[in-house]
């Protein structure tokens, strides 16, 4: 599991919409995920591609997904079977889950079905137990309602959720800001549901609390079948942009006290809150809260966390010292981008050089110095992802600072969720937790102070 974060920069998500028909039987779509699977470990592609619906023809046809295959060994290891799997149901699709043992770790490789029975994604997942999310205890329904909103940018609306205390109001406000990745509105990894056990357990608290769907997550086929978008994708449209529509849609909603929204960024999310903080349309928050926000180049920082991950066994092989030179020579040609470079199609840590360009200039916790509104920064010291050394530079920037609060918690990880030992990245998909009760207690009370 140590390599889980290689693993899934590896993925092969296209998914396509739903299109009318007859539901196929369950048993039909499992042999379809198992002769996919089939396929591909004798080297067949033209057999793997067949049952793909339309649009997994144009994005994956059998050139790109045997360029894809040829590159699983040197990151998961030799293909040896496949041993078990089971169907669920994701709506509006259905889902069959096969677990795919390679050399060096067990995925699921997650075959998605449209109404006519043809394959329209697939992606390998960690191979998980069990785990299933469970409410916390401090969560309770009893005192909330929600409803389903729309929030987003122009052109790009996304579907979200607004969890509002029982009662006439009004109530303070907060705006949920995701991680990196095309999270959904709960931040789902494995178990984990971070974003839900924040507004459930803050709505229970008489705190108004919007989340919404990652534009990345709800637009990945439009993103994937027209280059262009990815080539000029930045921060500002992945997160930004949204953030701030979701913000002036919940200081709009009725029982919510206007002047008393705030705005929480987690991970990538908290990086980018200076940013956001700093831009027009957020002159009105009433603060800010940054959850194991990053202040360092995002490409030291996944180098950073492959050495973590990659040494979690006590030594690095040849092969785990071969991928992290690749993403050492892709770091520095990273920091070699020109202007020149802006709307190329290369890809260098997934993602095209006008993210990297745009992030060139960030100094988080040089920017958070020109943020007047209070903060409250938080950071889990079982963090391998975003670490101390991002929280003291925080601390530093912001000493001094009378309207400024932090929280260290000695016992989380980066999902804000209590472990023992070394942290690994089987916390978060093998375990199940929930936000500790004492971080919503302090955000309630910081919110209310």
């Amino acid at each position: 599991m140590k390599r889980t974060v290689s693993c899934l920069a590896l993925v092969v998500c296209l998914l396509a919409p739903a299109r009318a028909g007859q539901q196929a039987a369950p048993d039909e779509l499992t042999v379809k995920a198992r002769a996919l699977i089939d396929a591909l470990a004798r080297d067949d592609f033209a057999s793997a591609v067949k049952d793909f619906d339309e649009t997994m023809r144009k994005l994956s046809d059998a050139d790109k997904l045997a360029a894809f295959w040829k590159q699983v060994p040197a990151q998961l290891g030799a293909f040896k079977r496949r041993t078990h799997d089971r169907r669920v149901r994701e709506d509006p699709f259905d889902v069959v889950l096969v677990t795919c043992e390679f050399a060096k770790v067990t995925l699921d490789a997650k075959v998605i079905f449209d109404k006519d029975g043809r394959i329209a994604g697939f992606f390998f997942v960690p191979s998980l137990p069990p785990a299933e999310y469970k409410p916390p205890a401090y969560a309770d329904p009893s005192l909330f309602e929600e409803t389903e909103v729309t929030v987003g940018a122009e052109g790009w609306p996304l579907p979200g959720t607004l969890t509002l205390p029982k009662g006439p109001g009004p109530f303070p406000g907060l705006v949920l800001v995701h991680g990196s990745g095309p999270n959904d509105r709960d931040e789902t990894i494995g178990p984990h549901k971070p974003f839900r056990d924040l507004a459930w357990g803050l709505a229970s608290r008489g705190i108004a609390v919007l989340r919404y769907e990652k534009r990345t997550k709800i637009y990945g086929t439009r993103f994937l079948a027209e280059p262009g978008l990815l080539a000029s994708l930045t921060v500002r449209e992945e997160v930004i942009d949204d953030a701030l529509a979701a913000f002036a849609v919940l200081r709009s909603t009725p029982r919510i006290a206007a002047d008393r929204v705030f705005i929480l960024g987690h991970s990538l999310g908290g990086m980018l809150i200076p940013r956001i903080a700093l831009s027009p349309g957020a002159e009105t928050a009433a603060g800010f809260i940054i959850m194991a926000g990053l202040t360092r180049p995002v490409e030291d920082t996944m180098i950073q966390q492959m050495t973590y991950l990659f040494g979690l066994d006590g030594s690095l092989s040849d092969d785990d010292k071969a991928k992290l030179a690749e993403l050492k020579r892709q770091a520095e040609q990273i920091k070699a981008l020109t202007e020149a470079d802006v709307g190329k199609e290369e890809r260098l840590m997934n993602a095209a050089p006008a993210y990297w360009l745009d992030l060139r200039d960030d100094r988080p916790a040089e920017a958070v110095r020109k943020v007047v509104k209070p903060l409250l920064v938080l950071q889990g010291s079982r963090d391998y992802q975003v670490t101390m050394e991002d929280f003291n530079a925080w601390k530093t920037a912001l000493a001094g600072r009378s309207d400024v609060e932090f929280k260290l918690y000695p016992r989380l990880n980066h999902l804000f969720s209590e472990g023992k030992g070394l942290p690994t990245p089987a916390e978060y998909t093998q375990m199940a937790g929930n936000v500790a009760p004492y971080v919503i207690e302090d955000i309630a009370a910081w919110i209310k102070r």
